[in-house]
């Protein structure tokens, strides 16, 4: 009786990953063959997890290093220092405005909160209307919808009529409903783990500012 030889078990798992990988290549060509259009999007990135901001102001980062111009307007943290002001704040192609008083708990003054956001809100008229800039950030402003210091009708009929090319990316927790069925692109990070709440280690240098 003849002896059967078992395939090399190695040689099967490769030829498995082989056709499963020429299955994604062939469905990525296919997506990316009729993706044609361009168009300036509105960005979101809400969610309770940390990274909300990190993540916008690395695609400004991007559009920096393809020479194109960046406009941020970050609402509520104006009390507090952050590094990602002192860089992009000082790059020729980025105008960066912090108005803010801080955390609403600190403040305190919903008055004061209101008249604080709609001079940020201004800010971020004059960039998103000023066609030399291709990306505009606004920092925390789902926080200041939340709070209802902006009306949020009026938030999003200037979206809505921003110019076609301008990339809008909007950060902060909750984000109203109506904001995300507006937007084409939708973030939500969540909490997994978190050394501060959890461990009780404190914000540090490079990871929170």
């Amino acid at each position: 009786m003849e002896e059967t030889v078992a395939p090399d078990r190695t040689e099967v798992t490769n030829e498995a990953h082989k056709r499963q990988a020429q299955k994604h290549k062939e469905v990525f060509e296919q997506k990316l063959k009729a993706a044609t259009k361009e168009k300036g999007l509105i960005i979101v990135n809400t969610g309770t997890g940390k990274g909300k901001s990190t993540a916008a102001f690395g695609m400004g980062l991007r559009v920096l290093g393809h020479g194109m111009r960046l406009g941020v307007v970050q609402f509520i943290k104006g009390a507090l220092f952050s590094a990602e002001r002192e860089v992009l704040g000082s790059h020729k192609n980025c105008e960066f405005y912090t108005i803010g008083d801080g955390y609403t708990w600190n403040t305190q003054d919903r008055e004061k909160d209101i008249a604080t956001a709609e001079k940020g809100w201004q800010a971020a008229l004059r960039l998103m209307r000023d066609p030399s800039f291709d990306m505009v950030i606004l920092d925390e402003l789902n926080v200041v919808l939340k709070h209802e210091y902006l009306n949020l009708d009026a938030v999003l009929d200037e979206l809505r009529s921003k110019r076609p090319e301008l990339h809008v990316v909007i950060t902060g927790r909750h984000a109203p409903q109506e904001l995300i069925d507006q937007s084409d692109l939708v973030s939500e990070i969540k909490p997994v783990k978190h050394p501060y709440k959890e461990q009780g280690v404190k914000a540090q240098k490079g990871v929170e500012f």
